[in-house]
């Protein structure tokens, strides 16, 4: 009876490891997908712009870039949204698209 016990519980531990064993994650470090790449255009000159220009020190929108972010909010506006005028912004952009691409959302009025 005693070695019926014994043998039971030695069974039941073995299982367990190899279940455990079983779901273990594996080593090593993840593999992440690449980050897209982000949009830009091409300026009059044929030169590479940014899809964004900081908008800390700017009052009036840069050339080619309308769209206003403000970052803590992660909301952009675009000209004529009923918030444009009033929004200071921490960053321009040239398009919603490319405001769309980085992570934020749109202002909904």
């Amino acid at each position: 009876m005693f070695l019926t016990l014994i043998a039971v519980i030695v069974g039941a531990a073995v299982a367990w490891r190899k279940q455990r064993d079983a779901m273990a994650v594996p080593a090593g470090p993840p593999q992440w997908p690449e980050f897209a790449t982000p949009v830009s255009r091409v300026s009059d000159s044929g030169a590479a712009m940014p899809p964004w220009v900081d908008g800390s020190t700017a009052e009036v929108a840069p050339a080619g870039f309308p769209v206003k972010l403000k970052m803590s909010s992660g909301i952009f506006h675009v000209p004529g949204g009923r918030f444009y005028e009033r929004t200071n912004a921490d960053r321009w952009y040239a398009t919603a698209k490319a405001a769309e691409a980085d992570g934020y959302r749109q202002s909904k009025n």
